[in-house]
């Protein structure tokens, strides 16, 4: 998570739909932003994001009443990847029934957010041959929205993680809101060594001692913005590779098996272990002050499920500055 000096947002208002463990909260309140209204069916996400911000999500977005949820200025959603039934007339909202995308849908519709902000997988850009993007974007122009996307990969913005999603980033055509860009990306600085825990009784139940680990003959000697794989576990499959602390993380992953499952296996002083909850969350730009849960299984499958904060808060940085030059709009 990056320090923000300029609260660019300070005064909007925003709500947090599908919130997980809340990395759009942390984005977005960084730049001054607040949030008013969340939203997470699993409970035990739910218990975490109540930890962290005092803030309890309401629960099955299908059934809240759109007209009851406060009003904001940004809405953030990381909704689900799923297939839409479409008509033969190709009618955007209408074809987005029967989706949790219809819920963003029904509640942009009744709210009139300035800006709806929005992540996914990256294959989303091409699910059901690109027909999924595209009923989102028929549905936002609908709706009275100019749509941008753009896939972006954590390892551009200072996380070394090769996490590639897609960004959405929605505004309400009648702000006369400056030209948008996504943000641009720089040069890695750091990897996966920076990231780790210092204290060894934090992370001596990860590490790995079995007669199956086979290394290959690359020299752990060099630095990469890419994963450098050094060896395997039984049969190498996903979840028995081992990495080097000198690239990049792979995607952490909320489900999958394997010794070193949903993070990867790494070789750290002369050993191999999986990356402990707390590494994983600052992988994926949680400060340290974060209260992740006491459960790890559940840790780790909270955060495989999130989303990258400082790519979050690029993204809010260049947001805040199309919102900067707009004219005096009253707010939502």
């Amino acid at each position: 998570m990056i320090n923000i000096s300029e609260k660019t947002l300070k005064g909007y208002k925003f709500i947090d739909l599908f919130a997980g463990i809340g990395g759009f909260h942390l984005a977005l309140s960084s730049l001054g932003a607040e949030c008013v209204y969340a939203n997470e069916w699993d409970k035990y996400a739910k218990d975490v994001y109540k930890s962290n911000f005092s803030i309890v999500p309401d629960d099955d977005i299908t059934k809240v009443d759109e007209n009851t949820i406060p009003s904001h200025d940004i809405l953030c959603a990381g909704f689900p990847c799923q297939a839409f039934s479409i008509s033969g007339k190709q009618r955007g909202f209408e074809d987005s029934r029967g989706t949790l995308f219809f819920d963003v849908a029904r509640i942009v519709k009744a709210k009139k957010p300035k800006v709806v902000f929005m992540e996914n997988v990256k294959n989303f850009e091409i699910h059901d041959n690109g027909n999924t993007l595209s009923v989102v974007k028929r549905t936002m122009e609908e709706l009275g929205y100019v749509f941008y996307y753009k896939v972006l990969n954590a390892v551009d913005y200072g996380i070394p993680q090769k996490r590639e999603r897609i960004y959405m980033v929605c505004f309400r055509n009648d702000l006369f809101f400056s030209s948008f860009s996504f943000p641009k990306p720089f040069k890695l600085l750091k990897h996966v060594e920076d990231f780790l825990l210092k204290d060894e009784n934090l992370v001596k139940d990860l590490y790995v001692y079995r007669s199956d680990v086979f290394f290959n003959q690359r020299l752990d000697n060099e630095y990469s913005n890419k994963s450098i794989r050094l060896g395997i576990v039984n049969k190498g499959g996903q979840g028995e590779r081992i990495y080097s602390t000198k690239g990049i993380a792979i995607t952490l992953s909320a489900y999958g098996g394997g010794v070193f499952s949903k993070t990867g296996g790494y070789f750290i002083n002369g050993k191999t272990r999986k990356l402990h909850p707390r590494e994983c969350a600052r992988i994926m730009g949680y400060p340290d002050e974060y209260k992740l849960s006491d459960n790890k299984n559940q840790a780790y499958q909270q955060l495989g499920n999130s989303v990258v904060v400082d790519v979050l808060q690029y993204i809010a940085i260049e947001i805040g500055k199309a919102l900067f030059s707009e004219p005096n709009i009253k707010t939502a």
